[in-house]
């Protein structure tokens, strides 16, 4: 089984092909181009920006993603692409260029939720199987679940306001550490003294696993605003930087150690998933806590965390593998929850 795949769900635009074969499973290309320098000046992403940078570059890295793996259209089994959630102009381009695929080769179409994309990429790296637990932690998302199967998804808990990559983001741009916040946050932390500012720990001894990352960055704000004018040095911002992300850290283990209490079953394995799980502090304690639940922690490699498309051929390709496909006038999902029943 060989699929391909497309995704364009914010600023990075990518194209892989993935292969099953026997049991064992491997990328044949993956070809990817970033946006950062495009969004760069307006410390965030720009949805137009985004959108007619897709459409500048698909086509050619679709060629290329070919050229890489070596096969034909008539080896493929199926055009898969993120159809949603994400910044609807860019979703539409990888939609439409999956489309035309399908039709003029024949092939299959399989519009994949790009959270499903995340959710199951473990399975490909780690061939994890089913349930787990998932933390699914991002720039736009931030969500504990029970994967039981492909399409079978119980929310545990989700974000009441902002994700904790939007926090970050945020932050560093009070900070003036640059775009994107995550990584920057990260570098500045290492220098940093955590214990110097007290930032809130949200929802601390309540049940449930919901999360809340609004009011750290309300604090960071609160914070540097107390500082005397003027007077945010670069010591200051590590120390900040270094206090949320001991805060943001500490707030997912809590709610993450709800999670396995609320679980009727032990999981085969605790994943985590997302770009903000490439933070090695965050990957740090949720092995701490795996550990003490007596499960294996299973993170993806970091260029499988961010977005990309090898984990976007893969959910096609399970999806395939059960017969499920879309028909051509699927439409496009700004929003599409993982857990219909939590929408």
């Amino acid at each position: 089984m060989r699929v391909l795949g497309i995704e364009t769900s914010c600023d990075e635009t990518a194209v892989a092909i993935v292969e099953e074969r026997q049991g064992g499973r491997r990328c044949l290309a993956h070809a990817l181009s970033s946006q950062i320098e495009e969004h760069r000046p307006y410390g965030g992403v720009v949805p137009e920006i985004a959108a007619r940078s897709h459409l500048d570059r698909l086509d050619q890295l679709v060629e290329r993603a070919m050229s890489d793996a070596g096969v034909d259209y008539d080896s493929l089994d199926g055009i898969a692409a993120t159809a949603g959630p994400g910044l609807i102009g860019g979703v539409i381009v990888g939609v439409m260029t999956a489309k035309a695929l399908s039709s003029v080769h024949r092939k299959p179409f399989i519009a994949v939720n790009h959270l499903e994309g995340h959710a199951l990429t473990a399975r490909f790296t780690d061939d994890v199987a089913y349930p787990y637990l998932l933390l699914l932690v991002s720039g736009g998302h931030c969500q504990l679940l029970e994967v039981k199967g492909v399409g079978h998804y119980q929310r545990l808990g989700t974000t009441l306001d902002d994700a904790a990559g939007e926090c970050f983001d945020k932050a560093a741009k009070m900070l003036g550490l640059g775009f994107p916040g995550g990584p920057a946050v990260e570098r500045a932390a290492q220098s940093g003294q955590a214990d110097r500012f007290k930032l809130p720990r949200p929802l601390k001894g309540r049940e449930g696993c919901d999360f809340s990352f609004s009011g750290m960055k309300t604090a960071v704000r609160h914070t540097i605003e107390a500082l005397p004018a003027g007077s945010l040095q670069k010591h200051d911002a590590s120390d900040l930087a270094a206090s949320l992300q001991a805060a943001v850290v500490a707030h997912i283990v809590d709610r993450c150690s709800n999670g396995f209490e609320m679980l009727e079953n032990t999981p085969t394995a605790f994943v985590a998933a997302g770009g903000v799980a490439a933070n090695i502090a965050l990957r740090t304690a949720l092995d701490q806590v795996a550990g003490e639940y007596g499960v294996p922690f299973v993170v993806p490699p970091v260029e499988l965390c961010t977005d990309n498309a090898v984990m976007i051929a893969w959910a096609g390709l399970e999806r395939l593998n059960l017969g499920l496909t879309d028909p051509l006038d699927f439409k496009p999902k700004p929003r599409w929850p993982l857990d219909a029943a939590s929408a």
